[in-house]
C-alpha cells in the first residue's frame, strides 16, 4: 500500500470513529421522556378550574381534588415521582402540552383534528354527549327529533360538545357562547330548550343549579373516548407507558373507582348515571 492510501485508510478510519462516537452521544442524550421526569421528581399535568368531577382547586389551601387528579396521583406513584398540577384551560392544555409547559392533558376527548397537534392514549373511559333541560318533553329524543329548527340548543364554542351539534343538530336553532356559563344562563332564562355537554358534567351541573333541569340522553348514545393528550415528539417507552397505564386502569374498573370518587362531593352515584351509559365503553 502506497504511502497515500494509508493515510486515507488512516483518515477513513479517524472519520468513521469519530461518528460512531458522535451517534453514541447522541443517543445517550436522547433520554426518554420518563427519565426526563424521573430526574425532575414532578409529573406536569394540565388542571382547569371549577371543572367538576374532573378537577377543582381550593382558593384558600391551593389543593387540586377530582377524579383526573387522582389518575394523575395514581401515575405519578406509578413513575415514582409526585404528581404537579398546572392551571390551564380545555382550550390551552393541548398549547401546554405542546410548549413542554406539562407533560399530559387528561380528559380530552379523541376528536380526530386534536390528534394533528397531541398524540392520545388509549382511552382512559368513554363518555357520552347529552342535553340537559327544565323541559321533560325532550327526554326520550333522539338526536334526529332534536334536530329541529323548532328546537334551541346552547352550546359553548369550540367545545367537542359544539363539535357533535354541527354534526347531528345542523338544523337546529343553535346558540353559540364563549363559555359555558353562559350557555347554562340561556337555558335557566328560557333563551335556549337545553345545553349539550357531556353525561358527567351534565350531572354536576344539575346538583350545583337545579334550574337547568334534568339529563337526558338521546338516542342513538353517541359515545367518544376520553383519551390523554401527550407531545407527538415524545418517545416510544413514554407513550406505551401512558396507554398502558389508561388501558389497564380501564379494563381493571380502576377509573371507575375514581370517576365516581370525583361524583360523590355532588351525591352522586352509579345509579344516578343515565341508562345505557358505560364509563368503560
Amino acid at each position: 500500500m502506497t504511502a497515500f492510501l494509508k493515510r486515507l485508510a488512516t483518515g477513513v478510519a479517524a472519520t468513521a470513529i469519530a461518528l460512531g462516537a458522535s451517534f453514541g452521544t447522541a443517543q445517550a442524550q436522547q433520554a426518554s421522556k420518563v427519565d426526563e421526569i424521573r430526574d425532575r421528581g414532578v409529573l406536569r399535568i394540565a388542571g382547569i378550574l371549577n371543572e367538576d368531577p374532573y378537577f377543582s382547586k381550593d382558593p384558600r389551601t391551593g389543593e387540586w381534588r377530582g377524579f383526573v387528579v387522582e389518575m394523575g396521583n395514581d401515575m405519578a406513584a406509578e413513575l415514582g415521582v409526585t404528581l404537579e398540577v398546572v392551571e390551564s384551560s380545555w382550550a390551552n392544555s393541548i398549547l401546554d402540552v405542546q410548549s413542554n409547559k406539562v407533560d399530559l392533558a387528561f380528559a380530552l376527548t379523541a376528536l380526530p383534528k386534536r390528534a394533528l397537534s397531541v398524540e392520545f392514549s388509549a382511552p382512559t373511559y368513554y363518555n357520552s354527549f347529552v342535553i340537559i333541560s327544565p323541559n321533560a318533553e325532550l327526554k326520550g329524543k333522539t338526536w334526529a327529533e332534536l334536530n329541529d329548527p323548532a328546537v334551541t340548543i346552547a352550546v359553548d364554542m369550540g367545545s367537542s360538545q359544539d363539535q357533535i351539534t354541527k354534526a347531528y343538530l345542523a338544523r337546529a336553532n343553535i346558540l353559540r357562547f364563549k363559555t359555558r356559563d353562559e350557555a347554562v344562563l340561556a337555558v335557566t332564562t328560557g333563551k335556549a330548550d337545553a345545553i349539550i355537554n357531556t353525561v358527567f358534567n351534565g350531572m354536576v351541573m344539575t346538583k350545583k343549579n337545579a334550574q337547568i333541569g334534568a339529563v337526558y340522553v338521546p338516542t342513538p348514545i353517541l359515545s367518544s373516548p376520553s383519551v390523554i393528550g401527550m407531545s407527538h415528539e415524545t418517545d416510544d417507552v413514554f407513550r406505551g407507558f401512558v396507554s398502558a397505564w389508561a388501558d389497564y386502569n380501564r379494563r381493571v374498573g380502576n377509573n371507575q373507582t375514581w370517576i365516581l370518587k370525583g361524583l360523590e362531593p355532588f351525591d352522586i352515584t352509579i345509579d344516578d348515571l343515565p341508562e345505557g351509559f358505560d364509563i368503560n365503553g
